[in-house]
């Protein structure tokens, strides 16, 4: 066959296609930082003379697990990471990529390792991965054929097996300050190359920061913003407080419904309810309703503060919270919100008792202690004549019938045990109450087994 025709590159023609194709990538992906030090936030982590900085870069870099929030720049470290090590750089989603091509990746870094040259593995979202998908790396973790890089959001502690966590270094990385991500957003504008510096678009310092801080951390989003706006304001035009109000409008606050973002929200409001301070406890309601949280979740776990926290110091507080939860699932949104917002304040503050929680744990623990325990004599129930003569029910002291209500000289507990006290009242609120009467008749009951013992002695 003849060989076909081959034209020398037009290389005029293949740069403009290059910068097309880069105008098209959005604003974040163009500015993705090149360097160490163009990275913003992270100050701790990748400080001058840390570890992890001196270790990048001096090119030996090690396999490793970031874990942090969406857009604080665990893609952009790891594209760091192959720069300084001169290494081939492979990135995989969990969300998208299966076992196969897991091990096609894998044998081309194995092919690469015997040329001599390694490969950083990327492997977004790590925790999406199930066991068997996570177990696939270690071998080639083990043997140096890839410098693993896995990227989570979720705490790796619960969802990253402890084989893969050994044979890494887990880095902690923090949400980006909203003056960081503003520092990102000048150098985009300021950009003629990668950025909007040829556009001319004019954002005022009050513009870019409240930018920022709609970011909410993630400095992906703020460059995300930032072009919209742009493109809204148009080439040589100014962002304006109508142009942010439409790019702002729909914006949400990082929130993971079943993450540990969801249950670190939901112990401060737990911790704030018990703390008596009913403004961080109303603030994290909101920011859990504002996350999207279902509001019966809320009404329910309440209900378990009003019982655990609250207890008999304040009686009320149970009624209150099921009437609250009641109130929300006839009103549902907005409406019934107000009747949870209402329970959140009266919550955090009234007084605080977990002594009835402290007392049943204590009783459950003696219950598993002391096993079967036989149930005393007096206290059995006598319905025939001959449990009656089998001394069932015998010596029982009719309290209704004793002085002050009461009968004293009589125990409640397995003979083995002994009299218990489980419940401690506090002095707050209604135990208040509780405690001085509890205490007088404990008292009393201390009193009437000494003079009983004493009693059996001399009869004996």
């Amino acid at each position: 066959m003849p060989k076909a025709n081959r034209q020398p590159p037009n290389t005029a023609s293949d740069d403009l296609l290059d910068v097309d194709r880069t105008a098209l990538r959005p604003l974040a992906e163009r500015m993705r930082p090149r360097t160490l030090d163009d990275m913003v936030g992270q100050r701790r982590l990748l400080a001058p003379g840390s570890a992890l900085r001196q270790s990048v870069e001096s090119g030996h870099v090690h396999s490793m697990v970031l874990w942090g929030p969406p857009g604080c720049g665990k893609t952009t470290l790891a594209l760091l990471l192959a720069h300084y090590a001169d290494a081939e750089f492979r990135a995989i989603s969990a969300v998208l990529a299966g076992l196969p091509e897991v091990r096609q990746v894998l044998a081309e870094a194995g092919h690469r390792f015997v040329d001599g040259r390694r490969t950083v593995l990327f492997v977004d979202e790590v925790h999406r991965f199930n066991k068997a998908q996570q177990d696939a790396f270690l071998p080639h973790i083990e043997r140096g054929t890839i410098v693993f890089v896995g990227a989570t959001t979720e705490n790796p502690s619960f969802e990253l097996n402890s084989a893969l966590l050994s044979r890494c270094r887990v880095h902690v990385m923090e949400a980006v300050s909203p003056e960081d991500i503003e520092l990102a957003l000048r150098r985009a504008l300021d950009d003629g190359e990668r950025g909007l510096g040829g556009r001319g678009v004019v954002v005022s310092d009050q513009h870019l920061h409240l930018i920022a801080v709609a970011a909410d951390g993630d400095v992906r989003r703020g460059l995300t913003l930032l072009e919209i706006a742009s493109e809204l304001a148009a080439e040589g035009g100014a962002v304006t407080d109508a142009t942010l109000e439409q790019v702002l409008a729909d914006r949400t606050r990082r929130f993971d419904k079943g993450g540990e973002q969801f249950y670190d929200q939901i112990s401060a409001l737990h911790k704030s309810v018990r703390s008596s301070n009913p403004d961080a406890a109303l603030y994290w309601f909101s920011r859990m309703l504002d996350g999207g949280c279902d509001p019966l979740y809320l009404a329910r776990r309440m209900t378990r503060m009003a019982v655990e926290d609250i207890g008999l110091a304040d009686p009320r507080a149970l009624p209150m919270a099921i009437d609250a939860w009641e109130t929300y699932d006839r009103l549902g949104s907005p409406e019934g919100e107000l009747a949870l917002a209402q329970l959140v304040i009266y919550l955090a503050s009234t007084a605080k008792s977990n002594a009835a929680y402290v007392a049943f744990k204590a009783a459950q623990r003696d219950v598993r202690e002391y096993g079967t325990q036989d149930v005393p004599m007096h206290l059995r129930n006598a319905p025939t004549k001959l449990m009656k003569e089998l001394g069932y029910a015998k010596g029982y002291q009719y309290d209704h019938d004793a002085d002050g209500g009461v009968a004293l000289d009589q125990t409640g507990f397995p003979d083995a045990m002994g009299e218990r006290t489980y419940y401690r009242p506090v002095e707050r609120g209604m135990e208040l109450k509780l405690k001085d009467k509890l205490d007088r008749l404990r008292g009393a009951r201390r009193q009437a087994a000494r003079k009983r013992a004493d009693n059996d002695t001399a009869e004996g």
